[in-house]
């Protein structure tokens, strides 16, 4: 959430920057702005009546003291009580409109990142690793994994239709051993803390870190819309610092946790529904980071190589690039996406998005640390995918695949996999 006095303070600036991402933000800040003058307004009219009240309040017992009538003055308190209780339900009203309007405006974008309309303008700073080139000999994940009778799509649509995946045997433990190891990576090697948590949230999660209101028909509900399935663990995982203050020498906090994710994907019916490349419930190692303003921006950079390590150890040619202000997430300031290489699908497909959301999911769900002079200040926050499973499974399988029809395994996975190779049917 945006912070309203900067809002008041610096109107066009806010304006110029919100329609770099394509957000038609005139009306929106003008009626917010209008809504707050109201609700200020109410306050001082609340405020000047109330020491009217008191005023007339205190003449009343002089009046009763000196043995005076006090009809007229009663009735004028009473005509008060009545005023301040419209102006409480007006006051409530706006502020009710205006904390809805503030849920509704995206972050601002940093002021270097790359000015675009769509991901078309979305520049590539780094690539690593060698490109295994496209050939038609070479087969996709789909005719892999159900070739080898790793992944079972058949029977994944009957249970549950389009949008799922079964996977079996060696597939299974593929699975299971890319997890075991990315959650290992982060933990051993990372620093990060290993979390837990429940895979359902209920809507201040979901607020607090800026999946509500604007996604609610993309997520899974249940109770009448009061609890969800967790979309990512990002949602539980940072608000488990939510309406908090943290001491300064507690940052920063580096949480990473293991969850299946669920997303309805509202509007994609019939696009990839055959395959990994978009699931409606899929598995994924998140990094959240609760950080110092003053150094979320080198934290955003250590984040993105976490993510990055992953890939590299796995020997997967990867590209990152840097997300134009058209092209970023509701909450982010600012994001790095990674993209592994599949040669199957002759794609790069998206892995990782590391964000730096500066104060803006804080201000939502009222994290804030105390810094060295005593005051409270808004932390910052970060997360990134450490990484999605389903797109890094096609693209070790498209990488590693044999001549022969195996998988080859890669090395770092082989202690947890139990072998080197998953052997071809003979």
């Amino acid at each position: 959430m945006l912070d309203i006095k900067r809002i008041r303070q610096e109107p066009e600036i806010i304006k110029e920057r919100l329609q770099t991402r394509n957000v038609e933000a005139n009306e929106l800040i003008d009626s917010l702005l209008g809504c707050d003058e109201k609700r200020r307004s109410i306050e001082t009219e609340k405020q000047s009546l109330q020491g009217e009240r008191n005023a007339k309040s205190k003449e009343i017992g002089q009046r009763k003291k000196a043995g005076e009538d006090t009809t007229e003055v009663e009735s004028a308190v009473r005509e008060i009580g009545v005023r301040l209780k419209k102006l409480s339900e007006e006051v409530d009203e706006a502020d009710d409109t205006q904390k809805n309007l503030l849920l509704s405006i995206p972050n601002l974008p940093h002021d270097k990142c790359p000015i675009g309309a769509d991901e078309n303008s979305n520049p590539v700073i780094k690539e690593w690793g060698n490109k295994i080139p496209h050939s038609e000999d070479k087969e996709n994940h789909v005719q892999i994994a159900e070739r080898l009778g790793l992944i079972d799509f058949d029977a994944a649509s009957k249970i549950a239709g389009s949008g799922f995946a079964l996977f079996r045997g060696e597939g299974a433990k593929l699975q299971r051993s890319l997890i075991q190891f990315l959650l290992d990576k982060q933990t051993n090697e990372r620093g990060y803390t290993e979390i837990s948590p429940p895979y359902v949230v209920d809507r201040n999660c979901m607020v607090g870190t800026g999946q509500l209101p604007k996604f609610e028909e993309d997520m899974y509900g249940v109770e009448e819309n009061q609890m969800f399935l967790a979309p990512t663990a990002e949602v539980p995982v940072t608000n488990i610092e939510r309406e908090k203050i943290l001491s300064e020498e507690e940052l920063p906090i580096k949480y990473t946790a293991h969850t299946p994710c669920f997303r309805r994907e509202a509007g994609s019916a019939g696009t990839g529904n055959r395959g990994l490349i978009r699931m409606h419930q899929f598995d994924k190692v998140e990094l959240v980071k609760i950080v110092h303003p003053d150094q979320s921006y080198d934290e955003l950079e250590s984040l993105t190589e976490d993510a990055e390590c992953i890939l590299e150890t796995l020997g997967l040619h990867y590209r990152r690039i840097e997300l134009c202000t058209g092209d970023l997430g509701f909450s982010s300031a600012k994001t790095y996406d990674l993209e592994v290489w599949a040669p199957g699908q002759n794609e790069y497909l998206e892995v990782s998005s590391c964000s730096n959301f500066e104060d803006y999911q804080a201000r939502r769900m009222r994290l804030r640390f105390k810094d060295e002079a005593g005051k409270n200040l808004f932390a910052h926050t970060l997360n990134g995918s450490g990484t999605a499973l389903p797109r890094l499974y096609v693209a070790l399988i498209e990488t590693y695949q044999r001549d022969d029809g195996g998988i080859d395994i890669p090395e770092a996975l082989q202690p947890y996999f139990g072998n080197t190779i998953i052997q071809a049917p003979k």
